[in-house]
């Protein structure tokens, strides 16, 4: 079939293209509304003169997450963040030395054998929450303020042997509040003329200002390893005395600056979202609540805390999670990029080097794979039902090579945390309360607030 000449696009203005139809914090919502006007899959957003092809079904991405054909790339609001993260593994292109050296280090620190020695903190992280709640029965609570308190300890805790002491605090912990600041005005920038920040003065030395604070509170992360070594073969470890296995490199102080702050923030806010919009179905779907909360309970069998081993068998819990990320990929976006002229779908022409957005909220709404794909349903990820997911229909942490390092930790910690909260508290959703969606880099629920009383 003949390449088309253009990629199909909603209404633009002149010059400006679609920037100012664009909501800046409410980008990847936008774009998912946008969806299924264009059944072909694919539509383009010109952003003052540079377009971006955007990807929504699993036919069109299973062309362009061939490794092969597309190599993945950053893009705003990613590239915004080069200030902060640098060329940790997050925000470094596949081509810069300091991804492939890093990967091949920290790879280790997420196999089996590692994640076995994350179950003490994370359970010593989500046994503080467990009290804070307990403290607190009744009241009502912010969701995503305490998921955010909660996975902040828990990756600190084991990934560096740090303490943020979240749940010792009345308000969020000042790094908390720089990273909001820093990834809301990422995506400002990603919705804005590159000139826009030129002329945003105080915007420009706020986010400058939170960047220097952040990487403040990681170099005292690493000044504490360094001035008291600790016996944790953690991910610090790993950076400290790692070595490539490959040629024996080890990672520059600038580089391990970079990875800290990454895992930091890419390693809490992704699962605290998570953890927010689970809660958010189950507390409106009675039924999917029960069964969660009788297989935490089994798997528990009146024990304070799961064994490395009980893991695999909060099945359905993991269900509930999957479904999860699923409708709501706390991630919801990530870039890729042909090696060469591309055409794909059989007519859509994509030059070399050219920029492609998969769009993962409206991918996992494709309803040429997903039958209802507004309906909350975690028995489509039952054992006998999830071979039969298109593999590119389901990318929640990422694709190849390029997928997030991390996703098996966080899926460990999630279970972890949902079934302790389910086998610990009855839950009750504040009446009334309709999904909004807050963006910054990461997707989460704003507003929730539930009630929680000990069930014991």
């Amino acid at each position: 079939m003949q390449a088309a000449t253009a990629l199909p696009a909603p209404p633009r203005w002149p010059l400006l293209g679609h920037l100012p139809t664009l909501p800046a914090r409410r980008l990847a919502q936008h774009f998912t509304a946008l969806a299924p006007r264009f059944p072909e899959g694919i539509f383009e957003i010109d952003f003052a003169g540079y377009r971006m092809p955007f990807i929504t079904t699993a036919a069109l991405a299973a062309e362009v997450l061939d490794e092969r054909r597309f190599r993945k790339t950053i893009g705003a609001p990613l590239a915004s963040l080069r200030p902060l993260a640098g060329d940790g593994l997050f925000t470094a292109e596949g081509d810069e030395p300091n991804w492939e050296l890093a990967h091949r280090i920290l790879v280790p620190a997420f196999g089996q054998r590692a994640r076995r020695q994350y179950l003490a903190p994370m359970l010593e992280a989500a046994g503080e929450l467990l009290a804070h709640w307990r403290a607190h029965a009744g009241e009502w609570l912010d969701v995503s303020d305490q998921m955010t308190r909660l996975t902040l300890d828990t990756i600190a805790l084991a990934g560096f042997d740090y303490r943020f002491d979240s749940f010792g605090r009345s308000t969020p912990h000042p790094f908390v509040a720089a990273m909001v600041r820093v990834l809301d005005e990422a995506m400002r920038r990603a919705s804005q003329p590159r000139i826009a920040r030129y002329w945003r003065f105080a915007a420009r030395r706020r986010f400058q200002r939170d960047i220097a604070f952040l990487h403040g509170i990681v170099d005292e992360v690493i000044r504490s390893r360094r001035q008291t070594p600790s016996a944790a073969r953690d991910l610090l470890a790993l950076m400290l005395e790692g070595q490539d296995p490959k040629t024996g490199a080890r990672l520059s102080d600038e580089n391990i600056r970079y990875q800290v702050i990454t895992f930091l923030i890419a390693g809490h806010e992704t699962t605290s979202g998570l953890l927010s919009f689970a809660l958010y179905f189950l507390t409106r779907e009675p039924a999917v609540l029960a069964r969660a909360r009788a297989e935490a309970l089994a798997v528990l069998a009146g024990r304070s805390a799961p064994e490395y081993e009980d893991l695999d068998r909060l099945v359905y819990v993991e269900q509930v999670l999957e479904e999860t990320l699923r409708l709501w990929p706390t991630a919801p976006a990530f870039h890729v990029a042909p090696y060469r002229d591309e055409v794909i779908g059989g007519r859509w022409p994509i030059p070399a080097n050219q920029r492609v957005t998969v769009l993962l909220p409206a991918l996992h709404r494709d309803p040429a794979v997903w039958a209802e794909p507004e309906r909350f349903d975690p028995e489509r990820f039952a054992p006998a039902r999830r071979a039969a997911i298109p593999r590119h229909a389901y990318r929640p942490f990422g694709n190849g090579s390029r997928a997030c390092i991390g996703q098996q930790f966080a899926m460990m910690e999630a279970k972890l945390a949902l079934a302790l909260l389910l086998a610990n508290f009855e839950l009750e959703a504040e009446p009334g309360y309709r999904l909004r969606v807050a963006e910054t880099l990461t997707l989460k629920p704003e507003g929730f607030r539930l009630r929680a009383w000990p069930r014991r």
